[in-house]
């Protein structure tokens, strides 16, 4: 008896999706990678919000990639005690002064004046940016600094002899500019060494950083040991007035003619410029 072979099995039509020829595949080979999709997407948006956050940190201006920040102090809390406004006696205008009686150092406290300790900790300062108080024993490399800098160590640098321009975070980018060239184009003063063995060097008696917050009495601040003074513009003739005056100076800093840097890398950090 001859056996017939059985028609091939047809696939079920479903209503409303046409039929499937014999011998073709029910999976589709131009299937959408949808997994791979989304993870590469995931990926990108990551990215995305990794640069985002670095922006945000930086700042006006980007850190330098060889730029240090000086090390913050570490231990108990120091409150500065207020000193007393006194006249200035500069003759530029606007400066505003503190009683800094006592200097040179004579070992003793006067009331009223700018204190002088060395402390290993924080300092809550009564004059932001401060202007002189208790500071860290070690100072900090001086130079130009794109993030904010522990005050602790700016005001030993005051004590030296720089001066401190701060300005406010929010201080456009241009202006940031215009201060860094200000401070470029300024001398650079030839310094005794900072230790014993290490080589004399030279430096422009300048730090250049911005404020923590924008909290400033003004969008631009100068300071000296004991003196002040609040811009608005980094064009303003008296910010190189004052850096004429004030730095360096026999007449104004406490401890004229020391080092401002040749402190390790660790603790004094490295300016961007």
């Amino acid at each position: 008896m001859t056996r017939h072979k059985p028609p091939p099995e047809k696939m079920p039509h479903r209503p409303g999706r046409p039929a499937l020829k014999p011998g073709r595949s029910i999976v589709n080979p131009k299937r959408t990678p949808w997994g791979v999709i989304l993870s590469v997407a995931a990926v990108i948006i990551l990215a995305g919000a990794v640069t985002a956050v670095v922006v945000s940190r930086s700042g006006n201006q980007p850190t330098s990639a060889g730029e240090v920040m000086p090390a913050p102090p570490t231990g108990a809390m120091t409150l500065e005690k207020a000193a007393n406004r006194v006249a200035d006696t500069s003759g530029i205008t606007g400066v505003l002064a503190w009683d800094t009686t006592g200097w040179p150092g004579d070992g003793s406290t006067h009331a009223g004046a700018l204190q002088h300790d060395h402390v290993a900790g924080p300092v809550t300062y009564a004059e932001l940016p401060p202007v002189g108080g208790p500071h860290s024993a070690v100072w900090m490399n001086a130079g130009t600094y794109t993030t904010p800098v522990p005050s602790e160590r700016a005001v030993h640098n005051l004590e030296h002899g720089a001066v401190w321009i701060t300005y406010n975070p929010n201080l456009p980018a241009a202006r940031v500019a215009q201060l860094t060239a200000f401070v470029t184009k300024q001398t650079v003063i030839a310094e005794p060494p900072a230790a014993a063995g290490a080589k004399a060097s030279s430096n422009r008696y300048i730090d250049l950083s911005p404020w923590v917050r924008d909290a400033l009495p003004s969008p631009i601040v100068i300071s000296a040991w004991g003196h002040q003074l609040w811009l608005t513009s980094p064009t303003d003739p008296r910010l190189q007035q004052f850096v004429n005056t004030f730095r360096h100076s026999k007449v104004y800093n406490p401890e004229y003619g020391e080092s401002v840097d040749g402190i390790p890398v660790a603790t004094g950090g490295r300016p961007a410029g």
